[in-house]
């Protein structure tokens, strides 16, 4: 500043005043009242750029700089300059230039309030009422008091509750039907700020400052107002739901007050409540209906389960007596076995046989749902909790509520899920993905995997203490080769479901059952199905083409590492057996480099089919280095 005097009549001005470099976009002096203003320290506010200070605001800045360098002198109420606690205020500029040679300018910009300034302009309207004297105000009261007599019987006759308020907010009557609502005899009310008295707090317990009432703004702006959802407060400190209106009282032109009319809502209100709630349950269970069918035409298409378990064999009728034993409780049952063995049919069968058969069984394919959507598949999410989550969705573990939920492929959850799924396990509770509102659930899980899961705890691929979880009741399934003697129970199955629409039926010879028992059936019961599917449609004039090989493959040669051959006559037992094919086929794999397919691949040097190579890989956790 030019010297010390003018200094401090700038920073002790009652006038919030800014001064800003346009070349440098910064602030270059605030005085007090602008700290006060703008809510920051004088430290923090001079050097600030003028564009943080009105972030968003751009455009409008560079007009009103422009406007101001143009003609001297510009004032706006367009831009709102962003208070330290992150609110916009809404200002009055007026800006003037502030030479300071060398051919540069600087702008002193005077800050008003507008909020500040409409509450003075209130208050000076209530002081220039005020100051007409005890005449004018005896006046006034002979006006309410002319309108409460002229319509005496109305106010006592309505329903609705009627109260008048003059110029000052003060009350001037209140008929019969407003002091049963509010609980206050007219005489407690009279002469008193009924907003202070019955509407000094909103609904959610927040201050409901006088300038915004509507009540009082009916005769500060001349306006009727409509509200229709408000709450007036009783006498005993009860909160009553209310619509109200609020019109304006002019005598010889000029506003003096106003009447309100309002109606308790509480009822009414209550009922839209609880029909939102209705209507929101109705969505749910509709929406989780939707889901239901869906799932249930799904499990219809795959019709695994179309005929039950079918088989005589002692592995067979173990599994079932397992069923029979675990099906009336609530366990947790892990089904583990190779692939393609029928793991689900066995936990349809369980879910068949329990308490729980009249809600749905949900099935969850953990192989097959993406690591980055495992958690809204389990739990749900709600509307907008992430990119694409447009509406609310239910979880498997909430659809499943009451019923089962069979989790297959269990051991291919990710880990950082195995926690939460370890805690509905044992809690039944979770969250939805963006809610903080904890569900409860009953649901009865069951399990199935192929993989060994002890070996994945030991590897620290899946948590001991869920695996301890889940493994409440274990069933093993066995693999076909171990049950021959359910090979032609299922192929006739099978044919039976393939061959509905065929004419004539295909019949299996004997020479095609001694072969399918013959066969190692490396995919189990499933690749029994797509051998017979196949079958059904190369069959020509009802005889089945059973394509699949005649012998087991022979053993694969590996360059400097050869499998022996066993002896004639050798007989081995089933845990030999599968150690020796273990070493066969690691030793082709290493042989081929890890290439199962393709010219010189280890399926090529076994005589298997990439498929049926990849199946077995799998059922006896081979990886592709040939290492377990």
């Amino acid at each position: 500043m030019p010297d010390d005097r003018a200094e401090r009549y700038f920073r002790h001005s009652p006038q919030a005043e800014l001064i800003f470099d346009p070349a440098e976009d910064r602030i270059v002096e605030a005085n007090i009242a602008a700290c006060r203003l703008l809510g920051y320290d004088h430290g923090a506010l001079v050097g600030l750029k003028v564009s943080d200070l009105h972030k968003g605001q751009l455009p409008t800045l560079i007009v009103f700089t422009q406007a101001v360098m143009a003609h001297g002198q510009w004032w706006t109420t367009a831009l709102k300059p962003r208070h330290a606690a992150g609110r916009e205020i809404g200002v009055e500029y007026v800006g003037s230039v502030l030479p300071v040679g060398g051919g540069r300018a600087l702008l002193l910009v005077a800050v008003s309030d507008l909020a500040e300034r409409q509450k003075r302009s209130i208050d000076a309207a209530a002081d220039d009422y005020m100051g007409r004297g005890i005449t004018e105000w005896q006046h006034v009261e002979r006006v309410f008091r002319d309108i409460e007599r002229e319509n005496r019987l109305i106010l006592r006759a309505a329903g609705e509750g009627i109260y008048g308020v003059n110029a000052e907010g003060k009350t001037t009557f209140v008929n019969p039907a407003a002091e049963r609502m509010l609980g206050w005899s007219a005489q407690e009310l009279a002469g008193r700020d009924i907003h202070g008295i019955v509407h000094h707090t909103r609904h959610d317990g927040s201050h409901y400052p006088h300038e915004e009432c509507p009540i009082y703004a009916a005769f500060r702006d001349g306006a009727v107002h409509k509200v229709e959802d408000e709450v007036f407060w009783r006498k005993d400190g009860t909160p009553v739901w209310v619509e109200y209106t609020s019109t304006p009282i002019r005598d010889r032109n000029v506003v003096v007050g106003a009447v309100i009319v309002f109606r308790d809502v509480s009822q009414r209100r209550e009922a839209d409540e609880r029909l939102r709630a209705a209507l929101a349950e109705v969505d749910r269970l509709r929406e989780r209906l939707e889901l239901e069918n869906a799932y249930l035409q799904e499990e219809i298409r795959i019709e695994l389960n179309a005929s039950g378990i079918v088989g005589a064999s002692p592995a067979i009728q173990a599994i079932l007596r397992q069923i029979q034993l675990v099906a009336p409780t609530d366990a947790t049952v892990l089904i583990t076995g190779e692939s393609g063995t029928g793991k689900e049919l066995i936990a349809r069968a369980i879910h068949e046989a329990s308490n729980r058969r009249d809600r749905p069984l949900i099935r969850v394919n953990c192989a097959a749902i993406p690591r980055e959507l495992f958690e809204s598949e389990f739990f749900g999410h709600v509307k907008g909790a992430f990119t694409g989550a447009l509406r609310d969705r239910v979880g498997r573990f909430e659809l499943a509520d009451g019923g089962t939920l069979f989790l297959d492929e269990v051991g291919e959850i990710p880990g950082e899920l195995q926690s939460k799924l370890l805690r509905v396990l044992q809690e039944g509770q979770f969250e939805r993905i963006g809610d903080e509102a904890t569900r409860k659930v009953n649901v009865r899980v069951i399990a199935a995997t192929n993989r060994d899961l002890k070996q994945a705890v030991q590897r620290r691929e899946f948590r001991e203490d869920l695996f301890f979880r889940l493994n409440v009741f274990p069933i093993q399934s066995a693999p076909l080769r171990d049950r021959r003697e359910d090979i032609p129970l299922i192929a006739q199955h099978f044919l039976a479901l393939e061959s509905k629409a065929s004419r004539p039926r295909p019949a299996l010879a004997e020479a095609d059952l001694r072969k399918l028992v013959n066969h190692d059936w490396p995919g189990n019961v499933r690749e029994l199905q797509n051998v017979i599917e196949r079958a059904v449609i190369l069959a020509q004039n009802g005889r089945l083409v059973i394509d699949i090989p005649e012998a087991p493959a022979p053993a694969a040669r590996c360059g400097a590492e050869t499998v022996p051959p066993m002896p004639p006559g050798t007989i081995m037992t089933d845990a030999e057996f599968r150690q020796f094919e273990r070493r066969n086929i690691a030793a082709a794999l290493r042989a081929a480099d890890g290439r199962v397919s393709g010219a010189g691949g280890a399926a090529e040097r076994l005589g298997l089919r990439p498929t049926t190579l990849a199946s077995r890989l799998k059922a006896l956790g081979i990886e592709r280095d040939g290492t377990d």
